[in-house]
């Protein structure tokens, strides 16, 4: 093999997308970021989508940076976004319309389908806790609908196939990222058919599920020849970001996961899906791991939280760094006031400050008031809530869990790493901020048989990326706050 290999890992999230150069040398990869560009939902007639037609010519510019770094030869490419949202395709091929956004989805989708499938049976089939945004849901409000798009719909592929189908002409669906749809049967190791039927979803638009890491077509012709690169091949990474966040963690003994962006997904990797009613009752989820095992893992409302706030003050006309922020947030006053990040209100956009306020309203705590004191609620609200799903994990496994590892660009905040070490009262092991990205490109590596399995790359992971680790400095306050928190998932949501 002529080293380096050059890989290039599209990594899309639901707030940004980047184009990574990974070079591997058999024993370490570096990395580049040759694009970057914003990604966000549209709002059109009351309904929100990803404009995928923008996400597919901003990823054509990833390939021209490629080639403008003259640098040879590309060997590899790899896709991986966030969960759950798809495309449909007519019987030629051709888009129906843009993807829908997840966060259009309504309590409302849910509860219709539950009256023909219970939500414990729903659990029982696919190991998938109850989110109103799930793939499921979705389809099956745009049948209720009597949408068009769906019944002209010949095939339905996730984000990251999708994507890659735009590329290769290739349509098939990787395991990890079907994995979070509520329409996997991760007993039976196929879509889950019955429940498929049920609901009287087309079961013509549902492809072949492949594993993580298989190769799959190359860049089309025409596309190499207008990219003036190779006819590159394509592999289906883990196409999940979670799950390739999670390849890349380069933890070691008994410990748990956060991947922390828009969302905080923290969990423990096991070989079988764990289909408990304890697992059901915490509304963990069973999502798929690269290696072909699974990640019982809460999806905690992570930094949307202050992403939101960050909007709102910047439309106000304070356009504050994530920095200038944590500056701020460090001048407050510690755990003055705590809200529970899994409030219903906090999912939908818009107005955060407010609801937050009306949050600490309503359950008798000071509203913060400052930039300051907002940050800071929200940073020990989510620290609060790791030390929640550190202990629901411990109670599914049975074991105390000795530490846990951070990955993604989350870990830039070291003051909410420091806060999440000191209200789990555990040590909190930081790195790769580019979990997701240096997993994507790592699989592409073993795809092409480099690597021969997820020890091998964790090594790499090992050998290239710098980690951190805060020690924990725990106090009674912190068991204070932790016992509000508790209190108001314990009673009905605040009413303000």
């Amino acid at each position: 093999m002529k080293h380096p290999l050059n890989l290039l890992a599209f990594d899309l999230g639901a707030s940004n997308g980047r184009a990574i150069l990974g070079r591997f040398d058999g024993e370490k990869i570096t990395m580049e970021e040759l694009h970057r560009y914003e990604n966000d939902y549209v709002r059109l007639g009351g309904v929100l989508y990803w404009d995928s037609l923008n996400l597919y010519q901003q990823m054509k510019q990833g390939f021209h940076a490629f080639r403008r770094a003259e640098l040879g030869e590309l060997n590899c490419f790899g896709i991986d976004t966030w969960g759950v949202d798809y495309g449909l395709l007519d019987r030629n091929g051709c888009l129906l319309g843009n993807p829908r956004s997840y966060r259009h989805a309504v309590d409302a989708d849910m509860e219709r389908v539950w009256k023909t499938v219970p939500f414990e049976t729903l659990f029982a089939r696919t190991g998938i806790s109850t989110m109103n945004f799930n793939t499921l849901y979705q389809l099956c409000r745009r049948k209720a609908e009597g949408d068009v798009a769906l019944e002209q719909a010949e095939t339905m592929l996730l984000m990251p196939d999708l994507l890659g189908y735009f590329f290769t002409g290739e349509k098939k669906t990787e395991y990890t990222i079907a994995s979070t749809t509520m329409l996997y049967n991760p007993t039976a190791g196929d879509w889950d058919w019955e429940t498929i039927d049920a609901v009287g979803l087309p079961r013509r638009i549902f492809t072949a599920v492949e594993p993580s890491g298989t190769l799959r077509g190359s860049l089309l012709p025409d596309l190499a020849e207008e990219l003036g690169i190779n006819q590159v091949p394509f592999a289906a990474v883990g196409s999940h970001d979670t799950a390739s966040a999670v390849a890349a963690v380069p933890g070691q003994g008994s410990f748990a996961f956060c991947s922390s962006g828009t969302w905080s997904l923290f969990g423990v990797e096991t070989d079988k899906a764990i289909l408990t009613d304890a697992v059901r009752d915490a509304n963990f989820s069973n999502e798929g791991t690269v290696q072909g095992g699974f990640r019982p893992l809460s999806n905690i409302m992570g930094l949307w939280l202050i992403q939101e706030c960050r909007r709102d003050w910047a439309t106000a006309g304070h356009k504050y760094s994530w920095d200038e922020i944590v500056v701020e947030a460090q001048k407050a006053q510690p755990l003055r006031s705590i809200i529970d990040p899994g409030y219903s209100r906090f999912f939908a956009a818009g107005h955060m400050e407010e609801k937050i306020r009306d949050f600490c309203a309503a359950t008798g705590q000071p509203q913060p008031e400052t930039v300051g004191e907002v940050a800071r609620c929200i940073y020990e609200s989510l620290a609060l809530k790791y030390r929640w799903a550190l202990e629901r994990l411990e109670e599914i496994k049975g074991a105390r869990i000795e530490s846990f590892n951070i990955v993604g660009g989350g870990i830039q905040n070291k003051l909410l790493n420091q806060m999440a070490a000191d209200a789990t009262n555990r040590p909190v092991t930081t790195g790769p901020i580019e979990g997701a990205a240096i997993g994507n490109l790592l699989m592409q590596a073993m795809a092409l048989g480099e690597l021969k399995n997820l020890e091998e790359l964790r090594q790499v992971v090992r050998n290239s990326e710098p980690v951190h680790t805060y020690e924990p400095h725990h106090t009674q306050a912190w068991e204070d706050a932790y016992g509000k928190l508790l209190r108001f998932q314990a009673q009905e949501a605040p009413q303000p």
